[in-house]
C-alpha cells in the first residue's frame, strides 16, 4: 500500500510511519510500541522547531511541534487510531487528539449551539487526547482555544482523518473531517485531511 502526498508540506517521516501502521493492519500483526517521553512545550517559543528538526536544532532545548489530531468518524474509529500510531513513531513531535465522542462524518462544517457541549478525556495510546460531544469543527474550535490542552498556544500542524471513503469532489462540502481541517485553516494553523477508501 503507498501513500502519495506533496513531499514538501509532509514529513517523509511521518509517510513511512502511516504506511508501516497500516501495513501492520492489513497483515494481522500487532506492535506494541514503547509510550514515548512526554515533553511540555512552552508557548512562546512553540515556533523554534520545525516539524522536522534539522541538525542545529537537535542540540537544542527545543520543545517539540505539537500536532493536533481530529478526525469525523469518532474517537473510537480505527483510521484515528492508525493515524495516532503512526505519528507517535516520530520521537520529536508531540501527539494532541481531540475528536467527537460519536461518529459526526457528514456534519460538514456545522457548529454546536443553543446546547452545552461536554468534554472528558481519553485513552489514545500514549497521546493526551479528550472526546468532543459536538462536531469536528466544534473540536478545533476547542483545541485551539486554550481551554483544552495546556502544553500549546498553537499546533505547528493539524491533522484530521483517517476518514473512510473518499472527501474528494462534492463530498468535500458534507465531509466532518475535512471541516476539522478548514476549521484550522481558518485559524491559521497548516492542515490537512486524511481520507482512504477501506472496507
Amino acid at each position: 500500500m503507498t501513500t502519495s502526498l506533496k513531499s514538501s508540506f509532509m514529513p517523509p517521516s511521518l509517510i513511512s510511519n502511516l504506511q508501516q501502521v497500516l501495513a501492520l493492519k492489513s497483515d494481522g500483526a500487532e506492535k506494541h510500541a514503547s509510550e514515548p517521553n512526554k515533553v511540555s512545550c512552552n508557548s512562546s517559543s512553540s515556533s523554534c522547531c520545525a516539524l522536522m528538526p534539522s541538525e542545529d536544532t537537535k542540540d537544542k532545548q527545543c520543545p517539540k511541534p505539537v500536532v493536533l489530531v481530529t478526525n469525523g468518524e469518532g474517537i473510537e474509529s480505527p483510521g484515528l487510531t492508525f493515524l495516532v500510531q503512526a505519528l507517535l513513531l516520530d520521537s520529536h513531535l508531540e501527539v494532541c487528539v481531540c475528536a467527537p465522542k460519536s461518529d459526526r462524518s457528514v456534519a460538514g462544517h456545522s457548529v454546536t449551539v443553543g446546547e452545552t457541549i461536554s468534554v472528558s478525556s481519553a485513552q489514545i495510546n500514549g497521546a493526551t487526547a479528550f472526546e468532543v460531544s459536538g462536531t469536528p469543527a466544534d473540536c478545533i474550535s476547542l483545541a485551539l482555544s486554550g481551554a483544552l490542552f495546556s502544553n500549546f498556544s498553537k499546533p505547528a500542524l493539524v491533522v484530521s482523518g483517517i476518514n473512510r471513503g473518499s472527501s474528494s469532489g462534492i463530498n468535500m462540502l458534507y465531509s466532518g473531517a475535512v471541516a476539522g481541517a478548514r476549521e484550522a485553516l481558518l485559524c491559521g494553523v497548516l492542515s490537512l485531511c486524511i481520507s482512504m477508501n477501506w472496507m
